[in-house]
């Protein structure tokens, strides 16, 4: 009897039991269970609730505005209404890259953006790392605050700031030279194209680097700290667990983070750029940005703008998609 029981077991585990299936083909009267509407809002209606104003926002201020697209075909006045009237093809396309200043502002957009996303990253990922050194954990506290205050501050105030620092014959930098008998404290430093792309990233990198160590930091805290300790059994130094362990740890984030930022290669920054700005530094600090700031509100030239806008739309989406499907092959896309 046992030994029947169990070759019907085994019988039973070599072919499997089958559920029986319960479709229209089957049982003619059987119908599937649908889920009402009614019942889905009871069940999630709170939630969709909750989710309504940030679906407002985003159809208001980011997706509405995007019909805007249209004037870079098409004639604006004041009276044609908000999308124009009348088609012009790809006008505004071709005169702005017949533009004998196009190149100009391309190659400034390019140096100033390469300084914000190559020159500036291993920063903010230094600073991360030498957070992760300290001990104590109050004490980094008050530095890592103290890294992030400046980020609050208006490009406004910091570029003042600047000015002051650097202004000739009062500013403090030109002091400090004269004293020293290097100058005689009358340069003006802001006029001199040598002077642009250094304060550039050294003010870029003031402002921006105490918040952007933030999720380099977020992402060090995630490494399992029993990697350390078998890194210390095996005698590897702080050095060698940094480079072994806590880079390699953080390498996905840092290729998701640069595949981001690549959408803005031609996006220089306007803010920053346009404040630095004068009739001095022109050749230097004339970016994409810029132009379209000035060629769109003060020139009131609503379609080369839009056409300028979009190529920068574009030209970033395309380098974006690219270097994600570079990034796939080594399992760090971004989707």
């Amino acid at each position: 009897m046992l030994a029947e029981q169990k070759s019907l077991i085994q019988r039973i585990m070599d072919k499997g039991v089958k559920q029986p299936q319960f479709d229209s083909e089957t049982d003619p009267d059987f119908r599937p269970h649908k889920v009402t509407l009614k019942q889905i809002w009871k069940k999630y209606g709170t939630f969709y609730l909750m989710l309504l104003p940030a679906i407002i926002f985003f159809l208001v201020f980011s997706y509405w505005p995007m019909t805007g697209i249209i004037l870079a075909f098409r004639d604006f006045t004041f009276t044609s209404g908000m999308y124009g009237e009348g088609w012009v093809g790809l006008e505004y396309f071709t005169d702005f890259f017949s533009h004998r200043e196009t190149p100009m502002y391309i190659r400034n957009t390019l140096i100033v953006s390469s300084i914000k996303l190559f020159l500036y990253l291993p920063f903010p990922i230094l600073l991360a790392l030498m957070f992760n050194e300290i001990n104590k954990p109050k004490l980094r506290s008050v530095y890592q605050s103290i890294s992030y205050l400046p980020y609050f501050i208006s490009w406004v105030v910091v570029i003042g700031i600047m000015n002051r620092l650097f202004a000739p014959d009062t500013g403090l930098m030109n002091i400090l030279l004269a004293n020293l008998g290097i100058t005689d404290g009358s340069t003006f430093w802001a006029m001199e194209n040598s002077f642009f792309y250094p304060a550039i990233f050294g003010s870029y990198l003031w402002k921006n680097i105490g918040w952007d160590s933030i999720i380099y930091f977020a992402a060090i805290m995630g490494i399992s700290a029993s990697l350390y300790e078998a890194a210390v059994i095996d005698g590897a130094n702080r050095l060698k667990q940094t480079w072994h362990i806590t880079l390699p740890g953080i390498r996905s984030t840092i290729v998701i983070l640069f595949i981001l930022s690549l959408g803005s290669i031609l996006t220089a920054g306007f803010d920053q750029v346009y404040l630095m700005q004068n009739p001095g530094n022109y050749a230097v600090s004339e970016t994409i940005d810029t132009y379209i700031v000035k060629t769109g509100l003060e020139q009131a030239k609503y379609g080369p703008a839009t056409a300028v806008g979009l190529v920068q739309g574009v030209a970033g989406l395309i380098l974006t998609l690219i270097v994600n499907k570079v990034a796939d092959k080594f399992d760090s896309a971004v989707w």
